[in-house]
């Protein structure tokens, strides 16, 4: 494999996304190292590290001294348990992580930090540009924004793009999360399955766009810059859930828990995507979603 001699370090490597960004920046030559909070016996380059310790984290950066940083490490769940874990993972630790690269010798050429789309809350409806009012209606995404913010206080002192991804999926997503949830169902064959209102349109990517996305980013240096990656386009679950039918040729009676059902729920939430496709210079195609969805009903 050819190399550019360059090192990229993924905070969150043994995350969903990190599996596939670390393929993506691999595929680009990058030596990758990989951040995690547990130990890992399959990854090479791989540091156990805590972001929450400031000097456990500057020690480590300085050992790596990345050339690229991608900051996916974070508690993604929004059922969380512990609500004070978004706090101090998604905003302390991304201080942390930022004041040390600030303070490494090395100085990075670029610092990709994953937000959410969940910032903008459940108040607004049909396409949200980066400019809708943000409107969190949970911890999970008032500690992104909270994140967004200790990010713009470095923005002079380091190259950083702030991302904010809609709903992604793809093969290796935990079942808790809506798709991979409907995927297991129809890989198992089950006669029924539990949800809310079906009726709701979402914009769904593909995992693997999502990481394509995040290194188009970084080759066009859109520092400074906060953008939505999404597909720009909207499916229902009662949609998905046809697909899956069709792929499958197996039929699932869906039986709605009004426990799920969430209360003044938006009926369509979409990512504009014009300023991400106004600033990158090559954008990866997009993978349709019956693509997505065949590939992990076959895996």
């Amino acid at each position: 494999m050819t190399t550019n001699g360059k090192i990229a370090l993924i905070t969150g490597i043994k995350g969903f996304t990190g599996h596939f960004m670390a393929a993506e920046l691999s595929a680009a030559g990058y030596q990758v190292f990989g951040l995690g909070t547990q130990p890992s016996q399959s990854l090479v380059n791989y540091e156990t590290v805590d972001l929450t310790n400031s000097e456990a984290t500057k020690s480590t950066i300085e050992k790596i001294k990345p050339d690229v940083v991608v900051h996916l490490a974070a508690i993604a769940f929004v059922g969380h348990a512990d609500i004070n874990a978004f706090y101090n993972v998604n905003v302390c630790g991304t201080r942390n992580l930022l004041q040390a690269l600030v303070e490494c010798s090395h100085h990075p050429e670029a610092v990709l930090i994953a937000s959410s789309a969940n910032v903008y809350g459940n108040a607004a409806e049909g396409r949200l540009r980066e400019d809708t009012e943000l409107n969190p209606a949970n911890d999970y995404a008032v500690s992104k924004i909270a994140m967004e913010y200790v990010a713009k206080m470095y923005s002079d002192k380091l190259p950083i793009i702030i991302t904010r991804p809609f709903n992604y999926t793809g093969e290796g997503q935990a079942t808790n999360f809506l798709i991979p949830k409907i995927v297991d169902h129809f890989k198992r064959r089950s006669p029924t399955i539990e949800l809310g209102n079906i009726d709701v349109w979402r914009d769904f990517s593909d995992v693997r766009y999502v990481t394509a996305v995040y290194h188009a980013l970084i080759k066009s240096q859109a520092f400074g810059g906060t953008f939505n990656v999404a597909s720009g386009e909207m499916y229902s679950l009662r949609a998905i859930i046809s697909l899956c039918e069709e792929i499958t040729g197996h039929k699932i009676e869906v039986q709605v828990n009004p426990l799920f059902v969430r209360k003044n729920e938006i009926k369509e939430l979409c990512g504009d995507t014009h300023h991400l496709q106004s600033t990158c210079k090559v954008l990866p195609e997009k993978i349709e979603l019956k693509d997505t969805l065949l590939w992990m009903l076959n895996n």
